[in-house]
């Protein structure tokens, strides 16, 4: 008896929602466990532990996910040849040559993310004026000449951040999402990135509301994976070096 496509749909939502949800719970543990014990004990800040345990159990492992799964579509073998691997890439994984068009709509998801964020954000300091956006792990003060080795430590961290975030969610994930939802599967995708944050807590999830909305829709709308390590990029990086030399 064949699956019907209503059947077929739900299957992959489900098999594409589970990744988030392990990764979600993963995330909550070392931020809200793992990293206060290790900062506790060892009398470091934090944001040490947040770069290396986040990286290391949670980033990293997304790419090996994602090569599971592409291993199980027989997409991605050890045998795979530069040229296959490279057809992977471009292929399914949708990591194309960006058109002008589509730097356009890079632009122009940036500035709009950038706005609703800095009205959300500006919002939570005038009605909720005691609460930090930041969640503790993540806390920095600004880097004095003795500490700007921790940019040493991040600039790893954040490209194992982007990368392992943009090939599992949008390169792997959204287009399978896609063959079961079509149209409406960016839709599934920013709700299943927004429980991945919710370790983050309810304030900065509020604050990234319009990055987890805007990225996969776009992504989706160009069928272009580049866009989303781009916006992610784009705003996480300078995002921390504002931060880091006290700017904001």
């Amino acid at each position: 008896m064949q699956s019907s496509p209503t059947s077929i749909s739900e299957r992959v939502a489900v098999e594409t929602l589970l990744p988030f949800g392990i990764a979600a719970a993963i995330l909550y543990v070392v931020t809200h466990y793992l990293i206060p014990f290790l900062s506790t004990t060892s009398g470091q800040e934090p944001i040490i532990f947040w770069f290396l345990v986040a990286g290391t159990f949670v980033f990293m492992p997304m790419l090996i996910a994602a090569c599971f799964f592409l291993y199980r579509e027989s997409a991605w073998t050890t045998n795979s040849t530069l040229s296959q691997i490279g057809a992977l890439w471009q292929g399914r994984l949708r990591f194309r040559k960006l058109t002008r068009t589509d730097w356009l709509w890079v632009m122009g998801g940036m500035m709009s993310i950038g706005v609703l964020s800095t009205v959300i954000s500006s919002g939570v300091r005038v009605f909720l004026p005691e609460t930090h956006l930041q969640p503790d792990f993540m806390a920095l003060k600004p880097l004095t000449a003795d500490r700007y080795w921790l940019l040493g430590l991040w600039l790893p961290f954040w490209v194992l951040n982007i990368m392992g975030e943009e090939i599992l969610w949008r390169g792997v994930l959204l287009p399978a999402q896609e063959q079961a939802l079509g149209k409406t599967a960016w839709l599934l995708n920013s709700c299943a990135w927004a429980i991945f944050h919710v370790a983050f807590g309810g304030v900065l999830l509020l604050t990234l509301l319009p990055i987890l909305v805007i990225l996969p829709y776009i992504v989706q709308k160009r069928q272009n994976s580049w866009i989303g390590v781009i916006i992610h990029a784009g705003l996480n990086g300078p995002g921390f070096v504002a931060v880091a030399f006290g700017l904001v």
